[in-house]
């Protein structure tokens, strides 16, 4: 897959997090001070359409990027993702309420779509920061869309997070947000990068 300048890594990549003391965190950020992808810069305002169908995602997708996975379990992946393969995108996205009205038949009637309040928004986030809280993790920066690259051999991240579940199942870990499928990526994506040990 060629990487042409407007795909290449920025400064903002390589920054990681600062611990208390100020010392840089290798194993891991949330980039919190570095720029969206330069792509993103043309879009400003709010969109109608969801998260995976803004225009700047599809633009990311065609040079190669993935949406990072919504699972809970892997909550804490862009955390984690080596840097020179993850970057974010301001979420000028709207999530939709969906209700949908049955008769007594299961005939749907009648179906009407609101946006989610801000209020709303936060409590989907919740879960998610409470799951940081007891991995030890920062919590997200807010309004932030995380996209990811395939590393090592495999051709998607899809096929990286397989590799990392089957790692998993082969030592009795199971599949959920915890300090032991944490270390577990860590730990692989730093081999399969060749930053780890082998």
């Amino acid at each position: 897959m060629s990487r042409d300048s407007r795909d290449a890594p920025g400064p903002w990549d390589a920054t990681g997090s600062r611990d208390a003391t100020g010392s840089r965190d290798a194993t891991g950020s949330w980039d919190e001070d570095g720029p969206p992808h330069p792509l993103a810069l043309r879009r400003t305002g709010r969109s109608e359409q969801e998260p995976d169908r803004l225009p700047e995602v599809r633009e990311l997708e065609a040079l190669g990027w993935e949406p990072a996975p919504e699972e809970l379990a892997w909550v804490f992946l862009p955390y984690v993702w080596p840097p020179a393969d993850r970057t974010w995108i301001p979420d000028r996205s709207t999530h939709w309420a969906v209700d949908t009205r049955l008769d007594g038949h299961g005939h749907v009637t009648g179906v009407e779509a609101t946006p989610l309040a801000e209020a709303e928004l936060h409590d989907l986030d919740r879960e998610t920061e409470e799951l940081l809280d007891a991995l030890g993790l920062p919590h997200r920066p807010p309004g932030r869309l995380w996209l990811l690259r395939p590393i090592g051999a495999y051709p998607a991240v899809g096929a990286v997070l397989d590799h990392l579940r089957a790692v998993a199942r082969e030592r009795g870990i199971a599949f959920r947000a915890s300090p032991e499928l944490l270390s577990l990526t860590r730990a692989e994506l730093a081999t399969l990068t060749g930053s780890g040990p082998p």
